[in-house]
């Protein structure tokens, strides 16, 4: 590569055919690094070889628009996809907690009578739930919820430094909150309206929260278990990807904030609003999952500058001899 320098020209046929071949080698032995070894040291070497001779092999071109392609279609999939256990985990600590909650309320009348006063919960019922999405214009209530939710998303997050407990603790709390709303009015026999004002929204807006969660659960697990690696070196890996998570997720929580402001508010039927809500869900969570499925076939984690391996080097479970023999 140094004889070459930007210019793969300069090199003679069999030159071209070595430097090919290296290249391949050293995506074979990346790929193996990855799947095999905790070595981030070993793995960022690597990857900054298999980078360099990408360009000569492939052709350089302008990075702009490609990097933020890469970054919507293949990077923040990847980052996903790999945390994918983790944000099952934050999902089933929400929705355990919810549905504790929302169970003892609707079932327990004891309680549904104890958990507001009265007048309180005839207002919160009849009128308050419902009109606090009309509360404000609808740009201004979209950024304050894209603001709220950020904030809860972000806190998800960055809790996992604690290791993990926080973030616990948070997707707990929120889901509590939600199973409080659902039990009244499950026990109030108006579950219908419930669910027709939160769905239209919730259905992105939680599923990115359970998203921030689970990055939040692998960086406290780096700490808990990180492996053959220091703890540091732990920590800073996963956090290189939680932050191509965080970026993604500053979209979709827009994209949440507008459905909530503009939707779940509108005169529509029930079906109407709660199908927009699905819609929009789909066509957010569903490409994200297909691209990260893809993205991790070719290699990638989601971290940051990672290059992607050549598709009969990457693919699971196929891993070349060559980069099993040759250390």
């Amino acid at each position: 590569m140094r004889r070459a320098g930007p210019d793969p020209g300069r090199l003679a046929g069999g030159e071209l055919e070595e430097l090919v071949r290296l290249h391949l080698r050293t995506s074979s032995h990346l790929s193996t690094t990855r799947t095999l070894y905790g070595d981030p040291a070993l793995s960022r070497q690597l990857s900054s070889l298999v980078a360099r001779s990408s360009a000569l092999v492939h052709g350089s071109r302008s990075r702009s628009w490609a990097t933020l392609r890469r970054g919507l279609t293949e990077t923040f999939p990847a980052a996903v996809w790999h945390a994918r256990w983790p944000i099952a985990a934050s999902a089933a600590v929400f929705a355990l907690s919810a549905l504790l909650v929302g169970v003892w309320l609707a079932t327990t009348p004891a309680a549904y009578e104890a958990a507001m006063p009265s007048e309180v919960r005839e207002s919160y019922l009849e009128r308050d739930f419902e009109a606090y999405y009309s509360s404000e214009p609808g740009t201004t209530f979209a950024a304050r919820v894209f603001t709220n939710n950020a904030a809860v998303g972000g806190l998800a997050f960055a809790a996992g430094v604690g290791f993990g407990v926080p973030t616990v603790l948070v997707l707990i709390l929120n889901g509590v909150n939600v199973g409080i709303a659902a039990g009244m009015f499950h026990a109030a026999g108006d579950a219908g309206r419930f669910w027709g004002l939160i769905l239209p929204h919730g259905l992105l807006e939680l599923t990115a929260v359970f998203v921030a969660g689970g990055v939040g659960l692998r960086l406290g697990w780096a700490l808990i278990a990180p492996g053959d690696r220091r703890r540091r070196d732990a920590l800073a890996e996963e956090a290189r990807r939680a932050v191509v998570v965080v970026i993604g997720l500053v979209a979709v929580f827009a994209v949440a904030g507008v459905v909530e402001a503009f939707v779940t508010p509108a005169p529509w039927p029930t079906w109407a609003r709660v199908g927009t809500g699905v819609v929009v869900w789909l066509a957010v969570s569903v490409p994200v999952v297909l691209a990260g499925r893809r993205a991790a076939t070719r290699g990638l984690t989601g971290a940051p500058g990672e290059q992607p391996l050549p598709a009969r080097e990457a693919a699971p479970g196929h891993s070349s001899p060559r980069a099993l023999t040759s250390r």
